[in-house]
């Protein structure tokens, strides 16, 4: 059942022209509409990736469906997308994507950018690892985003994941793999990593994922976010189901790129592939 929208709050940053939405749950609710200037489907992909993270033990926002009225649409005077060339229209209404607003209605301090000597304190610092196997499985094809957050009365902030729409390589639905996407833009949250140890349990977890918790992730959608072929989203989990298994080869493109992103990994390594994948019988193969 969706959360359904009460006020508009305000318009937020970013291509997507999200709104920050009040809901009658009393959340914030950050809001991306059907008809963003990005695409439809990245509703679909905030979705589907921000399920998977939470899945596998990572830290990102709570997501949902958010129900926005046409009267809501209609009285409230900021709620317009800016598509370009003097044009504009209204928000959607109907079924929208929603994450809650990192901080919530007591917000703690929420910032997009620490100085290294507070970055390397981050609580969560190991969590990009993680992240990272993520993108490389989705196909994210924007540079990883993450918002820090310090709670009254504590010291070290930790990382949340957010932005996912461009997972799936945003619109298209296709994995143009390439080793520096999906990354994060500062390699000194990857200082910690040594080798593979440094991405258990994410790895694990992704190469065993469980084919009817994809599944259930995918129903969870709503057919008007992917223009209603549900032969597209099954395409789709299709597509993940056979790539976990190549998501230690696209980490390995990434480390032995010429950003050189885990300084303290030893020399390459040739790493056995599991012989079988819950669901698919995958023959054994090796990887970087």
């Amino acid at each position: 059942m969706a959360v359904m929208a009460v006020q508009s709050v305000r318009r937020m940053r970013g291509g997507a022209q999200s709104q920050l939405m009040l809901g009658s749950d009393s959340k914030l609710w950050v809001v991306k509409f059907q008809n963003n200037p990005q695409h439809l489907r990245v509703l679909a992909n905030e979705m589907i990736a921000t399920r998977i993270a939470a899945a596998i033990g990572l830290t990102v926002p709570k997501c949902d469906v958010v129900e926005v009225s046409e009267w809501l649409v209609k009285n409230s005077p900021d709620m317009w997308m800016e598509l370009g060339r003097n044009r504009r229209e209204r928000c959607a209404a109907g079924l929208q994507f929603g994450c809650e607003f990192v901080g919530g209605l007591m917000p703690g301090q929420v910032v997009d950018y620490l100085p290294d000597p507070q970055m390397e304190e981050v609580k969560n610092l190991k969590e990009f690892a993680g992240m990272l196997a993520v993108d490389k499985w989705t196909g994210n094809c924007n540079g990883r985003q993450a918002v820090f957050e310090r709670r009254p009365r504590e010291r070290k902030y930790r990382a949340i994941f957010i932005d996912q729409g461009f997972c799936f390589n945003a619109g298209e639905w296709t994995f143009p793999d390439s080793p520096l996407r999906g990354v994060f833009a500062r390699n000194l949250v990857y200082r910690g990593v040594h080798g593979w140890d440094a991405f258990a349990p994410w790895l694990e977890r992704i190469e065993k994922f469980p084919a009817d918790k994809l599944w259930e992730i995918a129903e969870s959608v709503p057919p008007a976010w992917y223009g209603g072929d549900p032969r597209e989203i099954e395409r789709l989990m299709e597509t993940l189901l056979q790539r976990r298994s190549r998501v230690r080869e696209l980490i390995g493109q990434f480390r032995d790129s010429n950003r050189e992103p885990f300084p303290k990994w030893g020399a390459a390594e040739t790493i056995m592939m599991p012989a079988r994948f819950e669901d698919e019988g995958t023959a054994p193969k090796f990887v970087m």
